[in-house]
């Protein structure tokens, strides 16, 4: 759980005791390769933080995946509006590797905000953080052209190329995956 801690620490100051009312609502499960977390058209009801492995969230585009976050170690992932709104998903959340997690359900959730202020403020903060960074992420695959959404993904995610199949790395940069290879054989990043 100290991973679990020191993510919590990003945002606020929390003493042993106050970990401890979280810790009692996560739960630390583990999953193996290629299992579906949340299907399509089903209620997001967990958030997940990645302690050890790989997740990728996606959307179907005709019979084309669109992969639109890959999940390392630290990351927080889910079927964001479905979790917050307890809509059906139009993502599916799968592990790419067997993968560890902490899980917090929506009423658990829900159960931490009602526990005081200073909870509600670190939901809001953890919560905020993560749109942002989204929203950065999008953004990004908008402005830049694909060379520099991959030079930039490779500086700051080299490590995913050895752990990530090619073609779920070029749908989430957005580029068919003869271009991702090109980069990939003929770019120095």
């Amino acid at each position: 759980m100290n991973r679990l801690y020191e993510y919590i620490q990003r945002f606020a100051v929390i003493s042993q005791q106050e970990f401890d009312v979280i810790n009692a609502l996560v739960e630390m499960k583990r999953y193996d390769k290629k299992v579906t977390l949340t299907p399509k058209g089903q209620v997001e009801n967990c958030l997940y933080m990645v302690h050890e492995g790989l997740i990728r969230k996606y959307f179907y585009k005709g019979k084309h995946e669109m992969i639109t976050q890959i999940a390392k170690e630290g990351d927080i992932v889910c079927s964001s509006v479905s979790f917050l709104s307890q809509e059906p998903s139009e993502y599916v959340v799968e592990t790419l590797e067997p993968s560890t997690v902490y899980t917090i359900t929506h009423d658990n959730m829900q159960k931490l905000y009602g526990m005081g202020h200073k909870m509600e403020r670190l939901g809001r903060l953890i919560i905020l953080d993560w749109l942002l960074q989204k929203e950065i992420w999008d953004y990004d695959r908008i402005r830049q052209e694909p060379r520099e959404r991959f030079k930039l993904f490779m500086r700051e995610n080299n490590d995913l190329v050895q752990r990530v199949p090619q073609k779920y790395l070029a749908s989430y940069l957005n580029m068919k995956p003869e271009t991702f290879s090109r980069y990939k054989h003929f770019l120095k990043y």
